[in-house]
């Protein structure tokens, strides 16, 4: 029998260190089972989780596991009678969130130990590396990817096998670079295959080292993912250890070596050039092009740069061949995506599905529905980069062509879901929030130009917006894709496009009627009390903090709209449901 504790940054953040502590006090020193620990399997919204195997059968998978639920899991693996944990067990309509999913990329998430390469070698690791290194050149491992069809998922969806082509073709000594900088909110992909599977992004990296005769590999991950670095560093040392890394790799005479390098979190670096210009101690801004990496990139010698996602499905497809992935998908898109499904969702966490299943089948079969069973509105597709599909679209097919036709991206692979309850306005304004702020400022458009709109959306979301400010929004959004240098001034404007493209009345209520359809809005919410429901208990006069309400004891209370700040604490203690908000 053997326990296992879900450990991935999901698991730690709901307590599963807690759960190890209680599981491990009370153990004796001679248990009829081990204590083990794998990464995030993706059902972020069921942690922590703690599983019981017979071998490699998996008898029960334990879900939202308490400190307290300690001692029944402990008497259920000493006994083998799991009645006493049966409570804990993974309902039905829970599990079909992996049942439905095709996993490639997240094909030993939450099944390995991350931090053991013997678990990833039986689970069939190191072996694409061992065919490709002894029998295959460097021009048929390329072919490979290229009958694979496999593209960038790092949002621009370039074809992978062209890269590697254009990067072997340059004299010079090559560099091979992993982008894990991940800064797309809502976006937790990288994080967790690197957490829950580090070799195979290993694997997949020398595999690419060896296609465009690259001696050096660099990861260049965000520093906010300690977890993801810790077990990265362990991978890399332990692959050091089995030859699997520096000189003369399996004895093939081949030689490649990893190291990581910590970014500072800035979105910007998530483009290939601005993080070539941090790998080189330089601050983080875009280069032109061309020339392009792979002619002059780090060190200003041919380089190739892939995102954690793209090389963790290269093993896969070296192993069981590119007409296998190439199967899966569209025409257009072939293989997998993974997604990282957030927001309003009752499912939330990674979901890996075939390039061709629709928006649809993601949000409902899959990821649930709405929490609260509330109306399904939009879902933001590629993070500040991408836009906000409509309900009306929710037949969409995930490939890159038909989501581009609806203004959105597929991007790296973030999927924020909102319900009806979500200002679109307010949407739009927290991402060019963020691309404001993430701007490098090296190019005019994307400083001044972000500035602006940011400007004219705030001024929206507090009752100051005037007649003519959707049209120069627009106006903004067309200047800045034109002359924007680099991918994040160019896609900036996609949040506001298409929420004026799918939404545009809730701009017209804000600029007309000074009115949030979705009461959102702190500054244009009105807070009124019913007098058929108030009770005249006082409580919402005696809390609120500038005086607004006023009333006798027990008569009808008013709020003085001039007074109001609007800060919601008179709703929230109303226990006679009086206050109400327009």
């Amino acid at each position: 029998m053997r326990l296992v504790i879900g450990e991935g940054s999901c698991g730690v953040a709901a307590g599963a260190g807690k759960v190890r502590q209680a599981l491990q006090e009370r153990m004796g020193p001679q248990e009829p089972f081990t204590l083990g620990s794998t990464g995030c399997i993706g059902m972020c919204f069921l942690e922590p989780i703690v599983e019981l195997y017979d071998g490699d059968a998996l008898l029960r998978r334990l879900v939202r596991v308490r400190p307290e639920d300690a001692g029944d899991i402990l008497q259920a693996a000493r006994s083998g009678e799991l009645e006493g944990v049966e409570r804990l067990a993974i309902a039905p309509e829970d599990a079909a969130f992996l049942e439905r999913q095709t996993r490639i990329v997240l094909r030993n998430c939450g099944r390995i130990d991350p931090k053991n390469i013997e678990d990833y070698r039986r689970a069939g690791g190191y072996q694409a590396l061992e065919k490709v290194l002894t029998s295959m050149t460097p021009e048929q491992v390329i072919e490979e990817i290229k009958i694979s069809g496999l593209a960038g998922r790092g949002g621009a969806g370039f074809p992978t096998w062209f890269k590697w082509d254009a990067a072997r073709k340059n004299a010079g000594p090559k560099h091979l670079i992993c982008n894990a900088d991940e800064g797309d909110p809502g976006a937790f992909m990288d994080r967790a295959v690197i957490e829950s599977d580090p070799h195979s992004l290993i694997e997949g990296m020398l595999i690419g080292a060896y296609a465009i005769g690259a001696a050096e590999m660099i990861v260049y991950v965000r520093a906010e993912y300690p977890l993801a670095i810790v077990h990265l560093e362990l991978a890399i040392e332990q692959a050091r250890q089995a030859g699997l890394l520096e000189e003369n790799i399996l004895g093939t005479g081949f030689s490649c070596d990893m190291r990581i390098k910590a970014g500072a979190g800035a979105f910007v670096c998530g483009e290939e050039t601005a993080l070539i210009e941090s790998l080189e101690g330089k601050r983080g801004m875009p280069r032109l092009k061309p020339p392009f990496p792979a002619e002059r990139g780090y060190m200003d010698e041919p380089s190739n740069i892939n995102n954690v996602e793209t090389f963790a499905n290269v093993a896969w497809i070296l192993q069981h061949g590119g007409a296998a992935f190439a199967a899966i998908g569209t025409e257009n898109s072939k293989g997998t995506k993974v997604f990282a499904l957030t927001g309003k969702i009752r499912r939330g966490g990674l979901v890996e599905v075939p390039m061709g299943k629709t928006l649809r089948h993601v949000i409902f079969d899959i990821g649930g529905g709405i929490r609260g069973d509330k109306t399904f509105k939009a879902v933001q597709m590629g993070g500040p980069s991408g836009g906000c599909i409509p309900a009306s679209l929710l037949d969409t097919v995930i490939d890159y062509k038909a989501l581009s036709a609806t203004g959105a991206i597929m991007g790296s692979g973030g999927m924020v879901v909102m319900d009806e309850s979500t200002c679109m306005v307010g949407m739009a304004k927290f991402f060019l929030d963020f691309t404001a702020k993430e701007s490098c400022g090296k190019c005019v458009h994307c400083r001044l130009g972000t500035k602006r709109m940011q400007e004219i959306l705030t001024r929206l979301t507090e009752g100051r917006g005037k007649q003519g400010d959707v049209e120069l929004l627009e106006e903004l959004c067309l200047a800045i894709k034109d002359g924007a240098l680099c991918g994040l001034g160019q896609t900036a404007p996609n949040p506001v496009l298409t929420t004026i493209r799918y939404f545009r009345e809730e701009y017209d209520r804000h600029i007309q009627d000074k009115k949030c359809p979705a009461g959102e809005c702190p500054a244009l919410r009105r807070y009124a009390i019913d007098p058929d429901r108030c009770k005249g208990c006082t409580l919402c006069a005696g809390k609120c903090p500038v005086g607004a309400i006023r009333g006798q004891a027990k008569q009808a209370h008013e709020i003085d709209p001039e007074v109001c700040i609007r800060c919601d604490q008179c709703r929230q203690l109303c226990r006679f449901d009086a206050i109400s908000v327009e």
